[in-house]
């Protein structure tokens, strides 16, 4: 799934639920994407008790990537999910996509409301014209 889709999805959402969040907290979910065998980047979720539950998201370049400016980019959604982690979310809020040039992250981004639902992020690079994306499908569940 690109931005691109991701971006279509937080159209049909009635308003986003950005909190104010940092690349802090417990670490609920954590992949990497590879290049030709070589970590580029990483999609990291991290959760903490406040506003009844609260989700934020970082991505962050990694190896050859880092300290390199790319266009970069990151979201999470609150699922109506409680259980079934790995799977499709359906969204019921959404933070704002942050994407633009960056060289360490983009992020973070975040949702509250978290604390008996599922969230679901997307991070994506640019690197040499082709995007690598991470999908975390429904974490934290």
């Amino acid at each position: 799934m690109s931005m691109t889709t991701l971006t279509g999805v937080g159209l049909f959402l009635a308003s986003p639920a950005e909190a104010a969040t940092s690349c802090s907290g417990t670490v609920t979910y954590d992949a990497t994407v590879s290049r030709s065998g070589s970590a580029i980047g990483e999609l990291v979720i991290y959760y903490n008790s406040s506003n009844g539950g609260t989700n934020s998201a970082c991505f962050y370049h990694r190896g050859v990537s880092y300290g390199v400016s790319a266009t970069t980019s990151v979201q999470i959604l609150r699922c109506s999910q409680t259980s079934g982690t790995g799977k499709m979310c359906t969204p019921t809020a959404n933070s704002l996509i942050d994407q633009g040039s960056y060289d360490i992250y983009a992020g973070p981004v975040g949702v509250t409301g978290t604390a008996s639902h599922c969230v679901s992020a997307l991070g994506e690079i640019w690197w040499n014209g082709t995007g690598y994306s991470i999908d975390s499908g429904t974490q934290g569940c």
